[in-house]
């Protein structure tokens, strides 16, 4: 049975910290294959949004093409292990659902920093009370763009 969200995010983060990818798999009810352990196994150690090339690169060796890659994505994102993030670097990111957080990335060099702050329920609720539409907001992504200290020198 499916989790709610809120329960994957517990559930990714508990198997993540005992790198148990095997069950955290079978508890979300994906087959275990040694490509979908390569490749969380790949986003733990790294601890940082990444695309479908970037772990191909870091998986050299292990004989798991392009798109086995994007299709784990795509099921790992499905069942709530990965979420997509949107770096606006020209192509799609993803990182484990391990922890609510957000990201701030720089709009000339592309650093990317994580931050835990998260006032957006208050938004959410001013919302809700405003829209003729829509009954409850489950889910949010926040990215927020600008200038690092290193490009601003320049």
């Amino acid at each position: 049975m499916p989790y709610i969200i809120a329960n994957r995010l517990h559930l990714v983060y508990y198997y993540t910290m005992k790198k148990d990818y095997s069950l955290m798999l079978k508890k979300v009810g994906l087959k275990i294959t040694p490509a979908r352990q390569h490749i969380l196994e790949a986003f733990s150690a790294d601890c940082k949004p990444v695309n479908a090339e970037y772990i191909h690169e870091r998986l050299k060796g292990k004989d798991i093409n392009l798109v086995t890659i994007y299709r784990t994505f795509t099921s790992l994102e499905k069942v709530g292990i990965l979420k997509r993030v949107d770096l606006r670097k020209g192509s799609v990111y993803y990182e484990l659902a391990d922890h609510h957080h957000h990201h701030v990335v720089c709009t000339e060099c592309g650093k990317t920093e994580s931050f835990e702050v998260c006032d957006v329920d208050k938004i959410s609720q001013g919302v809700l009370r405003k829209s003729p539409l829509f009954e409850t907001i489950d889910q949010h992504s926040l990215e927020l763009y600008g200038m690092c200290k290193s490009c601003s020198k320049v």
